[in-house]
């Protein structure tokens, strides 16, 4: 009898065949950039869109264009209906119930809402469930030093507001969270504690799990910036355990302007809405007015109706291709990245090492080269990257930079394309006549 063993399992993972494959549903992808083909290693920022998801905007406008909740005729029927639907599919694909998933323009408005919700709970009189969320001078609020400014600016910002206390984990030397400090900063005080779950700078994919477990333990309320997780790893946010979490749907093939904030329902009824206005309302008088239950009671005004279209296509694409297998490829290809970078001379690259687990992008920095040239050199060979801070500022500080170059993949990336950057990479300190600097 054969003992199956991990290493004999088959490996979930896209092969190259497949990824050419998809390559033919993003036309985007198939140009020349200054003269080369374009490889496109920005999915970190943004990520491109299949024509599935081009076409269902175009689709909507086209046949069912009209505001929904609003109307009774043919147009408006239809119009709901898609929209809602859209809300089931894509509540289906995090493993949240349909009533959990509020429509938001993007990530950090959803970070935002949450932060001002709780503000609103913190002044004035609110209904007694609101009061869980409510802040007073002395209660503490808890990020980590590895967060984008979204899940960053939002909190300092309520702590001002309220008179809380800021404080934040802060990371190791390797680039993961020093978690002896996260069990010791959560303490009875603490009444959120807001955490990514994967870096967008280092790859660093957080033990989400522990941390949740933490904040339990001190009755904590958690959130989860999902932005780089939900578009490249599977995810069922009630198998997390986390209380709320948010992501975009431009990173995960979706168009700009919509994004999504989970959160339990229980919660989600209790908190005092954000923004007011029609379409959230039950009732209204001249002092005063009544709010629908979630997600209604934060979607007020005229919604992203065709962008939440599209981002349930997105989704399905996604789900259809295997969120499993996009996961198995771009690790590979985020090991072969840093890899490749930690055996050029002068670059060092952020984040774990390699044969550790990361998302499929790697950050890094070149001796005596500024990153904004390192990107210009790369743009003139048709590879796009981004440079800068990432937003994360205090991050960079942290491991001594100011700025740093990243690419990253996403399940239309090849191998090829990964090579050809490693190429290019090597030869940008001998451009910049910085050959001798270590």
């Amino acid at each position: 009898m054969t003992v199956s063993t991990p290493s004999s399992q088959p490996e979930i993972s896209l092969t190259a065949k497949e990824v050419l494959h998809i390559r033919n549903d993003f036309p985007i992808l198939d140009q020349a950039v200054n003269g080369h083909p374009l490889a496109y290693l920005d999915s970190g920022a943004t990520s491109q869109k299949p024509l599935s998801v081009l076409e269902s905007e175009q689709e909507f406008y086209e046949q069912r264009n009209a505001a929904v909740h609003r109307g009774a005729h043919w147009l408006a029927v239809e119009a709901t209906d898609a929209f809602e639907a859209a809300r089931g599919q894509l509540a289906a694909f995090i493993g949240a119930g349909e009533a959990e998933v509020v429509w938001t323009s993007n990530a950090t408005e959803a970070l935002n809402l949450l932060a001002y919700s709780f503000s609103n709970a913190s002044v004035g009189t609110v209904a007694p469930e609101a009061q869980a969320f409510a802040l007073r001078p002395g209660d503490e609020l808890l990020v980590t030093e590895m967060e984008h400014h979204a899940n960053l600016i939002p909190w300092q910002e309520l702590a001002r507001r309220t008179g809380a206390v800021l404080k934040y984990v802060p990371i190791t030397d390797a680039g993961a969270l020093d978690m002896d400090r996260a069990a010791a900063l959560l303490n009875e005080r603490t009444k959120v504690f807001a955490f990514s779950h994967a870096s967008n700078v280092l790859g660093t994919v957080n033990p989400v799990a522990q941390l949740v477990a933490l904040a339990r333990r001190v009755g904590a309320l958690t959130v989860l910036d999902a932005c780089q997780s939900v578009p490249h790893l599977p995810v069922d946010v009630k198998a997390l355990g986390v209380d709320f979490a948010v992501f975009s749907g431009h990173k995960m093939l979706a168009p700009t302007g919509i994004g999504v904030l989970y959160g339990r329902s229980e919660l989600l009824d209790a908190m005092p809405p954000f923004l007011t206005g029609g379409s959230m309302i039950t009732s209204v008088s001249m002092e005063q007015a009544g709010y629908l239950p979630a997600p209604q009671r934060f979607e007020a005004g005229t919604q992203r109706i065709s962008q939440a279209i599209a981002l349930a296509v997105a989704a399905n694409y996604l789900s259809e291709t295997g969120m499993a297998k996009i996961a198995g490829w771009e690790a590979k290809l985020g090991q072969r990245l840093v890899r490749g970078l930690s055996a050029l001379p002068g670059i060092r690259v952020l984040g774990p090492e390699a044969g550790v687990e990361r998302l499929g992008l790697a950050a890094f920095d070149v001796a005596g080269v500024h990153a904004h040239d390192v990107g210009q050199f790369l743009d003139d060979r048709g590879i796009a990257v981004r440079v800068g801070h990432h937003c994360a500022q205090p991050l960079h500080r942290r491991l001594g930079l100011t700025a740093s170059t990243r690419a990253s993949t996403y399940l239309y990336n090849t191998e090829a394309e990964v090579d050809r950057f490693l190429q290019a990479v090597s030869e940008v300190r001998g451009y910049f006549g910085v050959s001798g600097v270590r």
